[in-house]
């Protein structure tokens, strides 16, 4: 079984903590896999090959900004705080609250309080819950709360739906949980693909999401130039394309790197990972937000680098696709990734809440580009309800907006020019530039002039 990108966790002590706690603010591995930092001396296992972070477990309630920074010397947010941040109350007060869309949340086994986990998130902060459609793909196998890959993988099915649904709180969530755990490599994506497929054909989606992802080097026969077994795989995207839904995928958390496929850590060059590098898929890279409690921005966003590095660079796989013939100067000849960014830093990470762990349940905090790719479903979700159908395909509509209108406030990109994705295994990452960069792609965005920008966009497509 081979590596995937690790997922961390990190304890302190807390009241309610559990016996895992320690006395500072130190980076665990999840299911046992080797930590961001580099891995000699460590055992590295399998783990789910997800793109995010969990710091802080167990809580018992949901701390603010200031009082997160005096007790571990992070920033924490809440809903609220990200809604001030990216300017959402106006499309809220206007109606834009994605009703009437439905996000499509894909990840293995899923868990099995995620209704009851999202109405306590939203009663703490004061929105309306919504129903939580479950579809089961395959012989999933029954909840077991010792089972690391499980518990991993409930850990990203809870933050998915809550990111997704603190953007757009009136859309409709469906989570598709898979019988077979994604690593690398073609393990657990026949799953995915096919599931994904089965509700685009029947008309069940606006927009997927999907925080894995494999690194393309691990795939058989890359290393022989046959990219065979990676691109057969792309027919749910194919799909979705000729539906017009919408298809993401975070970029990753290795930086400029990835993992390698024999579990002994990270690749020492420049690679990318799938579906983040496929061109029928928009790619989201994280940023770091600086706010203080109410949401105001205290500076501008930067580059998600702490306990993870968003992903970003050069396909090995795709060429640079047309709707990037405008940055070639940049990604060159290859497909470049991320195309935008949101939050994803653990210093200034999500408040989530779950109790598919019976030992910890709870509030933690939650950070990595798995949490950037949901927040962006939600806003792809108001996009569609405010253009009155599906926008489908992103990539031609964003790199058009940013040619014609770049970041003039009627285009809603924020350029984010702040930072570098350097990675852990030493390889040279990218640095955020004005403009478009391997670092956070076209940047971030104001969904007030953003949704609407991208609705009318998206109509020429």
């Amino acid at each position: 079984m081979r590596i995937p990108r690790p997922r961390l966790r990190a304890t302190v002590a807390t009241a309610g903590a559990t016996a895992l706690a320690c006395a500072a603010l130190v980076a665990t591995p999840l299911s046992g896999a080797a930590s961001a930092g580099p891995t000699a001396g460590r055992q590295v296992k399998p783990v789910p090959a997800v793109a995010g972070h969990q710091l802080v477990r167990a809580v018992g309630s949901p701390l603010s900004t200031e009082q997160c920074q005096a007790k571990w010397k992070i920033a924490c947010y809440g809903p609220l705080q990200y809604r001030q941040a990216y300017h959402l109350d106006p499309l809220y007060k206007a109606g834009i609250t994605g009703k009437g869309r439905t996000i499509v949340i894909v990840d293995s086994f899923g868990s099995p309080t995620i209704q009851h986990d999202l109405d306590v998130y939203s009663k703490q902060f004061g929105i309306p819950s919504s129903k939580v459609q479950v579809v089961k793909w395959g012989n999933v196998p029954a909840w077991d709360p010792k089972n690391a890959d499980m518990t991993g993988w409930a850990g990203e099915s809870t933050l998915d739906v809550e990111m997704a649904h603190a953007m757009a709180p009136d859309a409709k969530i469906v989570l598709v949980e898979t019988a077979v755990a994604e690593t690398e490599g073609v393990t657990g994506f026949p799953e995915m693909m096919s599931a994904e497929k089965s509700l685009i054909d029947r008309g069940i989606g606006d927009v997927i999401t999907q925080s894995f992802g494999a690194t393309e080097n691990t795939f058989p026969g890359f290393d022989k130039g046959d990219f065979s077994s990676l691109k057969n795989l792309r027919y749910a995207f194919k799909a979705a394309a000729a539906h017009d839904v919408t298809v993401l995928a975070s970029s990753g958390d290795g930086g400029a790197t990835d993992s390698t496929a024999d579990g002994s850590g990270y690749y020492k060059e420049r690679v990318n990972s799938w579906p983040s590098s496929d061109p029928l898929v928009t790619s989201i890279g994280g940023t770091q937000l600086h706010l203080d409690d109410k949401g105001n921005r205290l500076s501008p966003e930067s580059v998600y680098n702490d306990n993870g590095a968003g992903g970003g660079g050069q396909s090995h796989v795709f060429e640079r696709p047309a709707f990037q013939n405008g940055v070639r100067g940049i990604v060159g000849n290859r497909r470049g990734t991320p195309d935008i960014s949101m939050a994803a830093a653990v210093n200034g990470g999500a408040w989530v809440y779950s109790s598919y762990d019976p030992t910890a349940v709870g509030w933690d905090v939650s950070g990595g580009t798995s949490e950037a790719a949901p927040l962006f479903s939600g806003i792809v979700a108001l996009a569609d309800q405010a253009a009155g159908r599906r926008i489908g395909n992103l990539n031609e509509a964003l790199y058009s907006l940013y040619k014609d209108e770049g970041y003039k406030p009627s285009s809603g990109l924020v350029d984010v020019n702040d930072g570098t994705n350097n990675s852990y295994a030493g390889v040279t990452g990218y640095t955020a530039v004005n403009g478009y960069d391997m670092a956070t792609g076209l940047g971030t965005i104001d969904a007030a002039r953003f949704v609407p920008a991208l609705a009318r966009e998206g109509r020429h497509y």
